[in-house]
């Protein structure tokens, strides 16, 4: 059988579809997963990044970070935090957020520096105050790149958190665990075809909050 084969398969078997490793149930933890992760990581980056963009300080310090945070192994990372830890959220969370922190701190950084100083300097000029500055000046005109960072952070999580199936939990990983396991490649394909989509629907979804978050002259300048 060939991929599209192995794929048609899958999809077609009703029972996929239903029960606790069914396609929706499996779905569902993923995307739960994933927006733990990023939700975290996006607090953590994102006022980071935003205050050193804005202040121009601590650019070195971010770059660092950013190269120890890639530079650690995600898998790795979780299965030493496994044998620490034992079984919870905590073994999986943490290798997720520590893999997607860099990603937005970097970009949201970078974007501040990249907004024209004209408009900022303008603002200053007229007396507001510099939380106006950041907020009504500087950070519109940056949002495209911020978003781009955490779309690359959603990216990197929907990927990566398949590795949650080695710690026994749920998500898409699992079939792909359970299927090499099982050599089941019918599944492993699947698992793989619906992580897939997932990234897909995750560029799609960001596009579209692009589109309405982005003010057009911003994007049209862009």
């Amino acid at each position: 059988m060939n991929v599209l084969n192995f794929v048609d398969a899958f999809f077609s078997d009703s029972a996929h579809w239903q029960g606790y490793d069914g396609i929706p149930t499996r779905v569902l933890e993923h995307v739960q997963y994933t927006l733990m992760a990023l939700g975290i990581a996006a607090a953590v980056g994102l006022p980071v990044g935003l205050l050193t963009g804005h202040t121009g300080r601590g650019g070195n310090t971010l770059a660092l970070i950013a190269t120890a945070g890639r530079a650690l192994p995600s898998f790795g990372l979780m299965v030493l935090l496994f044998v620490l830890l034992g079984l919870g959220m905590a073994p999986v969370m943490i290798p997720l957020v520590v893999l997607a922190v860099p990603p937005i701190l970097v970009t949201t950084y970078e974007a501040m520096r990249s907004v024209d100083p004209a408009p900022v300097d303008a603002a200053r000029g007229m007396g507001m105050a510099e939380a106006e500055v950041l907020f009504r000046v500087e950070l519109p005109v940056a949002l495209p790149l911020i978003l781009s960072g955490l779309r690359s952070a959603a990216i990197q999580i929907v990927s990566t958190a398949t590795i949650a199936a080695y710690v026994s939990f749920g998500g898409l990983g699992r079939y792909i665990v359970d299927g090499l396991y099982q050599r089941d490649y019918e599944k492993v394909v699947g698992g793989a075809t619906l992580v897939a989509v997932m990234a897909l629907t995750t560029l799609a979804v960001f596009w579209a909050v692009g589109r309405l978050t982005v003010s057009r002259g911003v994007r049209r300048s862009g």
